[in-house]
């Protein structure tokens, strides 16, 4: 390739011998071979004259000059109306296939040229005088390409992985599989995207394919290993009889091609498809979402949603700009003004490494180099100016040699590593296109350095040195503690053998232990992506204990629980938070949080942030069989173990007492919390006092224990309950009032709708039991001060709040309250419940009352004077009165609380 000084020069001389030129028969030709030189490529390898073409009338065309898939030329003579070419040139549209459908399209009269960028609309007009200060709009021609915006939405990343999937599936139906169809795969994702950026000379390998092989395909499998093996080979010690064709190629190295594979079948649909995918831009593909999605073709599973798998540019910058890149950006604004500064700081971006534990198709690894490179133009910007940048290969000092990974599939470890080489290209291109000089690594002597492995049960240290090592980053599988094979139970128990709590913690958990660990001693700063499971419920106590208390780390960030998500068809959705974490005290802590869920975060300062990530003392909550300040004890509502066969909707009950009018008296109210939630009625057969012989009396209720005794017979844990068949499973009905706290409620309430229930009902194993409630407790359970301690303590399901009375209940602080407290507690709190049933009586469900946007006003009023009286109870007087507020002053309630009950 040449470099743009020489482009403008030539195009310099273009101009000067072709601006007076008016005949278009006579000149044309010789007018577009010399335009091509100009940017150094030979018209005659790439594009062709008078290419015929059926129009849309079914007449002949003949296009002035085509380079198929990429550039139509029409040209007229001077002074001709070149609005009136482009349409002539889009007319032929409809002869061309699929593949031939250009990119541009370029008129011109000789004296004057218009561009069509047909994939942004753009268009540009400038005279011939005017094309050497035009002239970056043909880098595309010269093997250039301006910065891309890679777009997550960018239709062409998820046709790509369509059309490849095709392929995949094609090769894998006439046995191609396995180990070989990937690395297959992996070759020729290469390729296209070399023949588009300038690896390859332009689209060589397309024209290869399309002049060389047959249209049944039945030589492809033969011309494509051929080109592998050319690849793999330097120009010297290929041999001297190999066609021109295929020695073009240039040496590739990297190992890429060095494996020999079985030749694979092809044919006529399948060579059309693949010269589909030949015909896509893949200048414009971004190697890091990509990856992800060229993984997912090969799961079937997953190739109904897919782009739903990739981790989005967004999500994985929350990772690595306050983990590294804030920090190194900083320090490149306080040394800019100085040469000697600038120089040493490049230095050290050039030697730190980066290390991704779980790195699948190496997203987090592509951005962060991207990033990388990106600063380093920065840096060498400031370096030369004034002057023109020589010898790229000795100024551009970042590599993918500087980037670790762990991948346990071989499949996405392959990817990583070849979209590691493909960025590393965009970047160097784009530094070409900066600094005006051609520079590529070709044959690839940098290697990213990706093992295929188990991270949890290899040996960092042989991956890379943790005395060379600088950062950590990554997002482990999240699987939970209860869903995980025998396989990852083990793999998870390896990392800490005899670990009390292991069982107890996700599978993420173990980059989290082992990365504490592997880090002892050093500078180096972690930042993992996890599920919100691991600083929540008991897994906080389990894992951060031993991270803060025994391995001595810090953390120094943490985006609190947000919506992961990303903007490709089939969202998929998990709510995850990040934490960044280092034995180094931090000098600038910082939380994240979401008022939204699902928008962007809120930065604030930290003195400290614990393992709820808050701003708070490291103050482990366990769970406790009693509680601490409470009067009342809360426990557990009843587990028929039945599989619902006790259970009646109102109509089910009622049909069935039509038929058996004795069973109507052992018929009780149900409930649990979705029925508090939604004001659903249901009903249980009860039979715990029902005599023997009543029980023969009613035929019908002796079927439903018979189908009771039969379904605990067919279930493991249930199998010993076969034997009392007339008995919850685990009975603990109260048989008194009881207020009602439902196990889990949707993440959009700002409250958990509780709720009083008389003692003939039954509480179901989903809803907590305070028998006997005071209208105090009600108060103090609704109030935003619990209501923080919830959010922050207890676990979730997915995003839901999941309460927990021995970690939640039995942990929380309550107010010394004077009596005069107390009394305005309790008539706050019989004014939401009178507010409450004026509205139940009128249909409205506790979940229509305490949805955020249609919340009555005056019920929403009587929580605000309710929250008044508690907070006055708590002598709370902060003037913030934000949740993570209420949880520092809840946290220091609590370690008063300890250290006077010792």
């Amino acid at each position: 390739m040449l470099d743009w000084k020489e482009i403008r020069s030539r195009a310099i001389s273009f101009t000067n011998e072709w601006k007076d030129e008016t005949n278009e028969n006579a000149e044309a030709k010789s007018f577009w071979n010399d335009f091509f030189n100009v940017f150094g490529i030979s018209r005659k390898r790439v594009a062709t004259f008078e290419e015929r073409v059926k129009t849309l009338e079914g007449r002949n065309g003949y296009i002035d000059l085509l380079w198929k898939g990429v550039l139509l030329i029409e040209h007229k003579s001077r002074g001709k109306d070149l609005e009136r070419a482009y349409k002539q040139a889009k007319d032929y549209f409809p002869g061309l296939k699929e593949a031939e459908l250009p990119k541009y399209i370029l008129v011109s009269d000789f004296a004057k040229f218009a561009l069509y960028d047909l994939e942004t609309g753009d268009k540009r007009t400038f005279t011939i005088e005017q094309f050497h200060q035009n002239i970056e709009l043909f880098g595309f021609i010269a093997g250039y390409h301006q910065k891309q915006e890679f777009k997550e939405q960018d239709p062409v990343n998820i046709e790509a992985a369509e059309k490849m999937g095709k392929l995949h599936d094609q090769l894998k139906e006439v046995g191609y599989a396995g180990h070989e169809l990937e690395v297959y795969l992996v070759r020729l994702l290469f390729c296209l995207f070399a023949d588009d950026t300038g690896i390859f000379e332009k689209n060589i390998f397309r024209d290869y394919i399309e002049q060389n092989t047959k249209e049944d395909g039945s030589d492809l499998a033969y011309h494509l290993d051929a080109i592998f093996d050319t690849l793999n080979k330097p120009k010297e010690a290929r041999l001297k009889t190999i066609s021109e064709s295929l020695n073009q190629f240039p040496y590739v190295n990297g190992k890429l091609f060095e494996e020999r594979l079985s030749l694979a079948a092809f044919n006529t649909e399948m060579r059309d498809l693949f010269l589909e995918c030949c015909a896509l831009n893949w200048g414009k593909i971004s190697p890091a979402i990509f990856g992800s999605m060229f993984q997912s073709v090969m799961k079937p599973e997953e190739r109904r949603e897919l782009g739903a798998h990739y981790t989005s540019e967004q999500n994985i910058m929350k990772v690595i700009q306050p983990l590294f890149l804030d920090e190194l950006r900083k320090e490149f604004e306080s040394v800019k003004g100085s040469t000697k500064k600038l120089e040493i700081f490049h230095e050290k971006i050039s030697s730190l490494k980066f290390f991704d534990p779980a790195c699948g198709c190496g997203n987090f690894l592509i951005i962060a180099y991207r990033e990388l490179r990106l600063l380093e133009m920065d840096i060498l910007r400031e370096l030369t100016k004034g002057q023109m940048a020589l010898h790229l290969e000795f100024l551009l000092k970042v590599n993918v040699e500087q980037f670790y990974g762990i991948e346990i599939d071989e499949f996405p470890a392959q990817i990583a590593q070849v979209a590691l080489w493909l960025i590393d290209h965009q970047m160097n291109m784009q530094a070409s296109y900066e600094f005006g000089q051609y520079f590529v690594r070709i044959p690839l002597t940098s290697k990213p350095n990706i093992v295929n492995g188990n991270a949890l049960r290899i040996n960092w240290d042989s991956v890379v040195s943790k005395h060379e090592l600088n950062y950590i980053l990554g997002n482990p599988p999240f699987i939970g503690a209860r869903f995980m094979s025998d396989v990852q139970k083990k793999d998870l128990q390896s990392v800490k053998e005899g670990f009390q709590g292991i069982n107890d913690l996700d599978f993420v958990s173990g980059w989290f232990l082992k990365a504490a660990d592997y880090t002892g001693g050093t500078k180096i700063k972690t930042a993992f992506v996890s599920t919100n499971s691991i600083v929540q419920g008991g897994q906080a106590a389990i894992l951060w204990k031993y991270i803060f208390n025994i391995r001595g780390h810090h953390i120094h960030f943490a985006h609190q629980t947000f919506k992961w998500t990303n903007e490709a068809r089939g969202k998929a959705a998990v709510y995850c938070i990040i934490v960044g974490f280092a034995q180094d005290k931090p000098s600038n802590a910082t939380i994240y949080t979401y008022p939204d869920i699902s928008g962007d975060p809120v930065a604030t300062k930290a003195e400290n942030i614990n393992q709820y990530l808050v701003d708070a003392p490291k103050i482990f909550i366990s769970k406790r069989t009693e509680p601490l300040s409470a009067k009342e004890k809360m426990i557990y509502g009843s587990i028929p173990a039945d599989g619902k066969i006790f259970l009646f909707s109102e109509a089910e009950k009622n049909e069935f007492v039509a038929k058996e009018p004795l069973a109507e008296k052992y018929f009780r109210p149900y409930v649990g919390g979705y029925e508090l939630i939604n004001s659903i009625q249901r009903y249980c057969l009860y039979l715990k006092d029902c005599p023997p012989a009543e029980l023969r009396k009613m035929p019908m209720v002796l079927e439903v224990v018979k189908q009771v005794a039969e379904y605990r017979k067919g279930k493991k844990r249930y199998v010993k309950l076969a034997d009392y068949p007339t008995l919850f499973g685990e009975n603990r009905v109260v048989n008194e009032d009881f207020l009602g706290i439902p196990v889990v409620s949707s993440e959009n309430r700002k409250i958990i709708p509780i709720a009083y229930y008389s003692k003939e009902y039954i509480s179901s194993n989903q809803l907590f039991q305070v028998p006997n409630a005071t209208p105090y407790l009600f108060g103090i359970l609704n109030s935003s001060m619990h209501m923080a301690w919830m959010k922050i303590i207890g676990g979730r399901l997915k995003g839901d709040y999941r309460y927990s009375n021995s970690l939640i209940y039995n942990n929380f602080i309550f107010p010394v309250p004077t009596e005069q407290q107390v009394k305005a507690i309790e008539k706050q709190a019989n004014n939401i419940l009178q507010i409450r049933s004026k509205y139940v009586e009128n249909n409205s469900t506790l979940a229509d009352l305490y949805d955020p946007l249609i919340m009555p006003v005056d019920l929403r009023k009587a929580h605000e004077k309710l929250d008044s009286e508690v907070d006055k109870a708590y002598q709370f007087k902060k003037q913030i009165r934000t949740d993570e507020v209420r949880v520092e002053f809840l946290f220091d309630l609590y370690e008063k609380h300890i250290a006077d009950n010792k």
